[in-house]
C-alpha cells in the first residue's frame, strides 16, 4: 500500500464513513477502525449524503447500514450512483437483512459486513481489500481515459482492439488515423486553452459519430486520434462532420484523416494504425484532400525511404553518391559557348543500381540529411575543379545548389571557403544557386545571408525563377548576380498555344538589374532559337548535353578551349 497515491488519504490515514443510526453501533465500528483509520459519522442517510458531498475528495469508503431515517441506504447508494464523482467511492452495507444482500450490490455496494458484526479482524481485512480494489481502479481508470478528452489513452486502446479482434474474429474492421494538420500553430496563435478546446470537441464529435458499443476512440499525443471501427464506405462526409465541431478554425488548419480499410488481422494492431498513419501523411501539405486511405504502393513507399535514409552514412562513406555535370552555354555570340556548368548528384547503389533524385532529393530535404549531401556535392565539384586546372591547365565555373536548410547555417561561408582553401581553387570557381522561394520566405535574413557570400566573392543565381513566388517590387530589391528560369515556365511558354512574353518580360527585368537570364530544360532547336531571339544569355538543357560524369564533362572543356575566340 506504500505507493498509493496520498491524495486518499487525511492526517495520514485512509476516511471512512460510518452511517449507522444506532449509535451504538456507530461506536463500536469507531473503536475497531481508530487506530487504522480517519472515521467520520453520520447518523442518518441525509446527513451521510451532506458528509459524502463535502468530502468527496477524500472520504475512501461508506459503511452504510440500510434501515436509516431520511433517506434509507438503498436510496443513497442510488443517489451515490447518480453522481460521477461519489459513484468510484466504494460501499460495504452494513445489514442483517441477507435478503437485502442482492439488491444492494446491483445498486452499486462493493461488499457486505453482516449484523451482529463479525470478528474485528475480519471487518478490518474486508475494509482493507475493498479500498485497496477501488483504489486499483481508480488508477486504472486515470491511465485508461485520456484526462482531456476522456477517449482511451493508446495503451489500453490498443489492448482493447486486440480484445476485440478475439471476441469478434469475423467482424471487418476499418483502422483510422486522425488529427489536425498545422495543430501547433492554432495553440502558438489562439493559446492551449483554444487549442484544447478544439481537440475536446473534436472528440466529442467522434464519439456522435462512432457508436461506443461498436467502436473503440482513442486520444494519442497532442492531436493524434485513432478509430477502430467496422467497416464503412464512405468517411470524407464524417471528416467534413468532424471539422464542423470547430467552426472557427483558421484556413491554414484543418482535420485529415488516413484510413487502412479491411485491416488486415494477421498483422498486430500498431503495424495496422502504421499504415493508416502512412496514409495521413500523404495528404499532410495537401488542403484540397482531407481523406487518404491506404494501399499497399504507399507502404513501399515509405519502407523504400527508411531504407534510403538507413544507408544513406554508408553511402556518402562509400561514395555512391557521383557529382554529374550540366553544362550551360552563353548563346549571345554567333556560336554557343560554354559558360559554366551545374553540379547535380547521382545514387548509384550497390544493389538497387541508380536511384532517381526525385526519390531522394526531397526525402533528405524533409528530415535534414540534405546539408549532409550538400557538402558533399560542393567538395566533389571543388575537386573536379581543381583536377582540371591542374591536369588540364583550363576550368569553368560549376553551380552548386543551396538549400534552405543551409542558408540558416551560420557557418555557411566558412564551410564554403574551407572547401575552396582545401581544394585551392577560388571563390569565382564557385556559383551558388539558391531558389527564389528561399529569397521570399523569412526574406530579411536570407537577403542579409546572401549578401555576406557575395561580400566573400561568391556569384549567386536565382534558381527556379518564375514558378510564382517573387514580387516585381521585392526582385528589384534582392542581392543577385543572374537569374535562372524555372525549367517549368520555359515548358509551359513553349507548349501549344502558349507564347514566349512572359519570357520576354523577365528578360527586360533581367536587363533593367544588369543580370543575365539563364534558361534551363531547354530541349528542341526551336526553344534555343526562340531564347537566342529574346535576348537569353544563357541556355543549359538535353539540346546540347544530359547530365553527365565528370570524365564525360572534359569533351566540353577541350571543345571549349580549341575553339577560335
Amino acid at each position: 500500500m506504500g505507493s498509493r497515491s496520498d491524495k486518499f488519504k487525511v492526517n495520514g490515514r485512509r476516511q471512512i464513513l460510518v452511517a449507522d443510526d444506532e449509535f451504538i453501533n456507530r461506536e463500536l465500528l469507531d473503536n475497531i477502525l481508530r487506530d487504522e483509520y480517519e472515521i467520520l459519522k453520520a447518523e442518518d442517510g441525509e446527513t451521510a449524503y451532506e458528509m459524502l458531498t463535502d468530502h468527496r475528495h477524500t472520504v475512501s469508503l461508506v459503511l452504510l447500514d440500510l434501515n436509516m431515517p431520511k433517506l434509507s441506504g438503498l436510496d443513497l447508494l442510488a443517489k451515490m450512483k447518480e453522481d460521477e464523482e461519489l459513484k468510484s467511492i466504494p460501499v460495504i452495507v452494513l445489514t442483517s437483512d441477507s435478503n437485502s444482500e442482492v439488491e444492494s450490490l446491483k445498486k452499486g455496494a462493493a461488499d457486505f459486513v453482516p449484523k451482529p458484526y463479525p470478528q474485528p479482524d475480519v471487518i478490518r481485512a474486508r475494509i482493507a481489500r475493498t479500498i485497496e480494489l477501488a483504489e486499483d481502479r481508480q488508477i486504472i481508470s486515470a491511465t485508461e481515459r485520456d484526462v482531456l478528452t476522456g477517449l482511451y489513452t493508446s495503451e489500453y486502446f490498443f489492448r482493447y482492439c486486440e480484445q476485440f479482434d478475439k471476441a469478434y474474429p469475423e467482424t471487418d474492421m476499418d483502422v483510422l488515423y486522425i488529427d489536425v494538420n498545422h495543430f501547433h500553430v492554432l495553440n502558438e496563435r489562439f493559446g492551449m486553452e483554444k487549442g484544447d478546446e478544439v481537440l475536446k470537441s473534436i472528440a466529442d464529435c467522434l464519439r456522435t459519430i462512432f457508436s461506443p458499443g461498436e467502436s473503440i476512440l482513442c486520444r494519442k499525443n497532442a492531436d493524434m486520434f485513432l478509430v477502430y471501427c467496422p467497416h464503412r464506405e464512405e468517411y470524407q462526409s464524417l471528416v467534413e462532420k468532424a471539422a464542423t465541431c470547430c467552426p472557427d478554425l483558421p484556413t491554414s488548419i484543418k482535420i485529415r484523416a488516413g484510413v487502412y480499410p479491411h485491416g488486415d488481422k494477421h498483422l498486430d494492431i500498431q503495424s495496422r494504425f502504421t499504415r493508416a498513419k502512412i496514409a495521413a501523411d500523404k495528404i499532410r501539405n495537401n488542403y484540397s484532400v482531407s481523406v487518404s486511405s491506404f494501399d499497399e504502393a504507399l507502404l513501399e513507399q515509405e519502407l523504400f525511404a527508411g531504407q534510403l535514409v538507413d544507408e544513406f552514412p554508408k553511402a556518402l562513406a562509400e561514395k555512391q553518391f557521383q557529382v554529374f555535370l550540366q553544362p550551360k552555354f552563353d548563346i549571345r555570340g554567333d556560336k554557343p559557348v560554354l559558360a559554366s556548368a551545374e553540379a547535380l548528384v547521382r545514387w548509384f547503389h550497390p544493389t538497387l543500381g541508380m536511384i532517381s533524385p526525385g526519390a531522394f532529393i526531397p526525402l533528405f530535404e524533409g528530415n535534414g540529411l540534405i546539408a549532409q549531401l550538400d557538402e558533399y556535392v560542393w567538395r566533389g565539384a571543388a575537386e573536379m575543379i581543381a583536377d582540371w586546372k591542374k591536369r588540364l591547365g583550363i576550368s569553368v565555373p560549376v553551380s552548386v545548389n543551396l538549400s534552405r536548410v543551409e542558408m540558416y547555417d551560420p557557418n555557411l561561408a566558412d564551410t564554403l571557403e574551407k572547401i575552396i582553401q582545401d581544394t585551392g581553387i577560388t571563390s569565382k570557381d564557385i556559383y551558388l544557386e539558391i531558389t527564389e522561394s528561399a529569397y521570399v520566405r523569412d526574406s530579411d535574413q536570407i537577403v542579409k545571408k546572401v549578401q555576406q557570400l557575395r561580400e566573400r566573392g561568391f556569384f549567386v543565381e536565382m534558381d527556379d525563377f518564375g514558378s510564382g513566388y517573387s514580387s516585381l517590387n521585392m526582385i528589384s530589391s534582392l542581392p543577385i548576380d543572374a537569374l535562372k528560369l524555372d525549367m517549368f515556365f520555359i515548358r509551359h511558354a513553349f507548349a501549344e498555344g502558349n507564347d514566349t512574353r512572359m519570357i520576354s518580360i523577365v528578360i527586360d527585368i533581367a536587363e533593367y538589374l544588369n543580370v543575365p537570364v539563364i534558361a534551363e530544360g531547354v530541349e528542341t532547336e526551336e526553344q534555343y532559337l526562340a531564347l537566342k531571339k529574346l535576348g537569353c544569355a544563357i541556355i543549359q538543357g538535353y539540346y546540347f548535353s544530359k547530365p553527365v560524369p565528370g570524365p564525360d564533362f572534359e569533351k566540353f572543356l577541350l571543345e571549349k578551349e580549341e575553339s577560335p575566340c
